[in-house]
């Protein structure tokens, strides 16, 4: 009997997270902790929001007790909105976040941001995306240029890297070879690298897609 294995997929999921205006001088060392957690940090801007935007954003918990605190302590202070993308990418970051209350998280989550960075139930210092669908919703709103296209899979894959990324290589790699540097290793190695790379791309998890301009 033979057995027909699943052909390899290629995704990755995105979700948003926000350093909130109490730890934006953390900035540098929060981004290198999210670097070495295996997310791709896809796009980042720096910006302040009034508190009418901060009501839109968190429109959902309109009406809810610390509502008006919640808005007027997203608009204190400049802020730092990112696109983070891996597999899961919402699960993982959310799991790094620990639970929204830093006080309570400092008991069961010793270990996780809002322990660390948070102060309290409303200053926890981070935001993460709680859903697939709440993260595209937030990436709208924080990044309204971005480009959030399907990421292709199976055979779209396959051929979006036939169509657009072997041509590009192969252009290069023979730049290279007619350059023909001192070092002839430099040429086989350079070749040997970007084969392997491809070959990855149709078994690997990696980020298929476009930046828009920020």
């Amino acid at each position: 009997m033979e057995v027909v294995m699943p052909e390899p997929q290629i995704y990755v999921e995105r979700t948003l997270a926000i350093i909130k205006p109490d730890i934006i001088d953390k900035e540098e060392e929060i981004e290198d902790i999210i670097l070495r957690s295996g997310f791709h940090i896809v796009q980042k801007r720096k910006l302040q929001l009034s508190p009418e935007q901060c009501s839109n954003f968190y429109a959902e918990k309109f009406g809810k007790v610390f509502f008006p605190n919640l808005t007027a302590y997203m608009s204190s202070g400049p802020i730092v909105a990112m696109v983070l993308a891996r597999n899961s990418a919402v699960s993982y970051w959310k799991e790094l976040l620990g639970p929204s209350n830093s006080l309570r998280a400092r008991i069961t989550h010793a270990h996780s941001l809002r322990a660390f960075y948070g102060t309290d139930e409303l200053r926890n210092g981070l935001h993460g995306s709680l859903s697939t669908s709440s993260a595209e919703k937030e990436i709208r709103f924080m990044f309204p240029e971005a480009i959030l296209e399907p990421i292709p899979t199976g055979q779209r894959a396959r051929d979006y890297l036939n169509l657009y990324v072997k041509p590009t290589l192969l252009a290069g790699l023979t730049a290279l070879c007619k350059v023909k540097p001192p070092d002839p290793l430099v040429c086989a190695v350079s070749q040997r690298c970007w084969q392997l790379w491809v070959q990855s791309l149709a078994v690997s998890e990696v980020p298929v897609y476009r930046r828009s301009a920020l």
